[in-house]
């Protein structure tokens, strides 16, 4: 049984079993005919016909989405939840309050509360410090309002673009994920809400890169790429709630493995908190994997595998799972342990205390403060990522007249994510407006630059195939000194979108007749600057090489919220500096999919294959206005295993305008008992060069960031020979991995050597030598890198 306080204690000796049952379940109060989980129209189970007072009559464990199921005022709302639990404690026989959760990823997903970047945005800012401050501000609304579960962050790696829900996630490099992932839930929890680490485990591994697919992934990958992320969340976050993936790996539905939901989650990554279900998982048991016969049997399963909380309803832990019990089917001290969790996590809120609710809810509620909107513009002016640039930004002064063209370029929904109130909830109330200010991208430079004269022109819509306009934007163009292009998604959900939860794809073109419409504007020869507003990286190699002309210059911007059109438009304008870096490849095509630099040598290009996988722009790419060069790198010859070694280099800001560097420290195992990636991220930091000067970095390497699971699927450092560089990103010091280690030049052709072209730099390799004997790692083990700048 899970460690508890007397108290805790003491109510559970006290309950009936119909008063456990309860408290493991949520209920989703305004659940109706909108569809924003999936298959909530089959699943729907909210019983309209029975009072709250009658459907809570045992108590209640959740409330889910009080705020974000309908657009409700924040403050009323929240003096409304605020009588509900006073009833819930004067009322109900034992007295206990329910636990509010709600969606956060992007911000806190109610009316006219902030939206800020989506997480893949986070990711390419490379800069945790900004999403804790983020996260925290985010929480300090949640808990105005009095709710005290976040279901974010989402710490799947990124396996495949074609996934719908890559916008969600953070990057295809576990530490980056591992680390921003952490960053937020420290500051979320800061703030007194608990976070939900999602999807425990291997969700983002599903076939073709389809939702709710199986996963094939075999024991190391889930063990080297799906695990350190939430280990890193867990120990060194804290996390206190875990959600579980509806995936089924290898066959075996995660929501039923104790495997993973007990003894890897809590005997080996030592989490002590309270894992709930994704939205109908549970019930998913019987329905989607068919390895349950009803929801009696699938309460069992995921009861027992370790799910403490069914969300967002009770369809399987209220009566099916009493009658479980009862007929002696399931033993009842797996229900009294995840009452235990349950109630312990409610003591830890502070909402077991007699004045808990002695509370007054203020008349007006600010959910978009001034200091929401200052961390929504630089961490929106800190994620865009420049992947080329022929010298037409920043945009000189001489502009006098400005084509702005695309479908995305007057459309705020184009901003915001898939998680985002708006694309979220609103689509499904037509008659709301956003509820706070969210320029887009036309009225930004409108603002930005009003001596500057603009024409409008939609040219396409994001999807179809209406071609219809597109003669009208070449007209624009053609009148022009720029056009602006501003292209990309619309997230949503299950259909309604190009890109969201369910909306998966073949091909990683850009939507409907996008491709052309930047095309037919680019032959006018007016110097085309391309914006791509989107939720995952698409194929665009044809903006970059091969024949025709190209846009003068390519900005990507993943969904960056409410004040991402002006953060655009600052760095269009030359107010703002690009500092993004990408934290997922961009691919060559959909074929080649899926894809990750965390590759070893037969993951990449080949003369035996007539495929491709060599991204257009690897991980780690991104241009800025100021350039840089790095010099005197040092690196430890010799360290123990188990131990930490230190690498130092100068970054030289070699142009007259001030700059910030992502600095990315690499590393590869020259030999290894299983095979190891030819280039790893062991470390990175946000470096701010004056112009002209330079400055000296230093990082502190645990040994543990070379860790990988050998032979025996134990986690060790493993002795041997590792060459280390500072690049600008993944392929900058590529030359020599692929070719020259072990493989006698045969991987050497004429595609690696275009990847090799790229723009970026990378010191010469030093090598180090990790000696002793094999260390085995352990919880205690670092796991960060430390920084130090001078």
């Amino acid at each position: 049984m899970p460690e508890a306080s007397e108290r805790v204690r003491g109510i559970l000796a006290s309950m009936t079993l119909e008063e456990k049952a309860a408290q493991i379940v949520g209920y989703w109060l305004d659940q109706g005919g909108e569809v924003v989980a999936p298959m909530a129209d089959e699943m729907a189970t909210s019983d309209r016909s029975r009072s709250l007072a009658a459907i809570t009559e045992h108590g209640i464990g959740h409330y889910t989405r009080v705020f974000g199921t309908r657009p409700v005022e924040p403050a009323a709302r929240a003096a409304w939840l605020l009588e509900e639990q006073r009833r819930l404690v004067r009322e109900t026989r034992l007295g206990i309050p329910a636990l509010v959760h709600e969606e956060c990823l992007t911000g806190l997903a109610a009316w006219k509360a902030a939206t800020f970047p989506t997480p893949l945005a986070w990711g390419a800012s490379f800069d945790p410090e900004l999403v804790e401050e983020m996260a925290s501000a985010i929480g300090d609304s949640m808990r105005e309002l009095g709710v005290h579960q976040g279901l974010a962050p989402v710490l799947d790696v990124i396996r495949d673009p074609r996934w719908g829900r890559v916008d969600e996630c953070i990057a295809e490099d576990p530490y980056v994920v591992g680390t921003i992932g952490t960053a937020f839930v420290r500051g979320l929890q800061s703030a007194g809400v608990h976070a939900t680490l999602k999807h425990f485990l291997g969700y983002s591994g599903s076939v073709a890169g389809r939702n709710h697919a199986p996963v094939h992934a075999g024991p190391r990958e889930v063990a080297d790429v799906f695990v350190p992320p939430f280990e890193m969340a867990i120990r060194d976050g804290g996390a206190k709630s875990v959600m579980n993936s509806y995936a089924e790996i290898d066959g075996v539905p995660v929501a039923s493995q104790p495997e993973i939901l007990t003894t890897l989650l809590r005997d080996g990554l030592g989490f002590d908190g309270v894992v709930v279900a994704d939205y109908f998982a549970v019930a998913f048991l019987e329905v989607m994997h068919a390895v349950a016969a009803d929801r009696g049997e699938a309460a069992q399963l995921a009861l027992e595998a370790g799910i403490d909380v069914e969300l967002p309803s009770g369809d399987a832990y209220l009566e099916p799972l009493v009658a479980r019990v009862a007929s002696g089917a399931l033993d009842e001290r797996y229900v009294d342990r995840a009452v235990l969790r349950v109630l312990t996590q409610k003591e830890e809120l502070g909402l077991l205390e007699p004045d808990a609710f002695d509370v007054e809810v203020p008349t007006e509620i600010d959910v978009d403060t001034p200091r929401h909107r200052d961390i929504a513009r630089r961490l929106a002016t800190e994620s865009v990522v420049m992947l080329s640039n022929d010298g037409a930004l920043p945009l000189a002064g001489s502009v006098e007249r400005i084509a702005l063209i695309g479908p995305n370029a007057e459309r705020a929904e184009a901003l915001q994510g898939c998680y985002s109130f708006a694309n979220h909830v609103l689509a499904h109330h037509p008659g709301f407006e956003n509820g706070f200010e969210i320029p887009t991208v036309a009225e930004a430079l409108a603002a930005a630059a009003p001596e500057v004269e603009f024409e409008v022109a939609v040219g396409c819509e994001v999807d179809g195939d209406d071609r219809s306009r597109i003669d009208e934007a070449v007209r624009a163009a053609e009148g022009a000194d720029v056009a602006v292009v501003v292209v990309g998604d619309q997230a949503g959900l299950f259909g309604r979108g190009s890109v969201g939860e369910g909306n998966d794809v073949e091909s990683l073109d850009l939507p409907g007749v996008q491709r052309e419409l930047v095309e037919r504007v680019t032959a006018t020869g007016t110097p085309v600057i391309l914006v791509m507003l989107t939720g995952r990286p698409y194929a665009v190699e044809w903006a970059f090489d091969g024949p025709g002309m190209k846009p003068a210059a390519v900005l990507q911007a993943f969904f960056p919220g409410e004040e991402g059109g002006t953060a655009i438009a600052d760095i269009l304008l030359g107010r703002a500096a690009p500092s993004g870096r990408l934290p997922v490849s961009l691919p060559r095509s959909a074929g080649a999919q899926p894809y990750s630099y965390l590759r070893p040598v037969l993951g990449g290009p080949s003369d035996v294959t007539s495929t491709d996988p060599t991204p257009v722009r690897p991980f780690g790419f991104g241009l800025g206005y100021a350039s840089f060069a790095y010099s005197g790198l040092v690196v430890d010859g010799e360290v123990a295993s188990g131990g930490a070694f230190t690498a130092s280099v100068t970054v030289e800001n070699t142009s007259g305008v001030d700059g910030v560097e992502v600095v990315q420290l690499y590393g590869r195992d020259v030999v290894g008992s299983v095979t190891r990636p030819v280039a790893q991220l062991l470390g990175y930091a946000r470096v701010a060069v004056a112009a002209g000067a330079s400055r000296r970095v230093t990082f502190e390497v645990p040994t543990q960031r070379l860790a990988f699971s050998d032979r025996r699927m134990v986690r060790i450092v493993e002795p041997g020979d590792v060459e280390v560089w500072v690049g600008s990103h993944a392929e900058a010091a590529h030359a020599g991995a692929d070719a020259d280690a072990a493989t006698g030049g045969v991987i050497r052709n004429e595609r690696a050597a275009r990847a090799r072209n790229l723009p970026g730099m990378a010191t010469p390799r030093a090598r180090l030598s990790i000696t002793g004997a094999v260390h085995e790692v352990s919880a205690q083990d670092a796991r960060v890198v430390s920084v130090r700048v001078e």
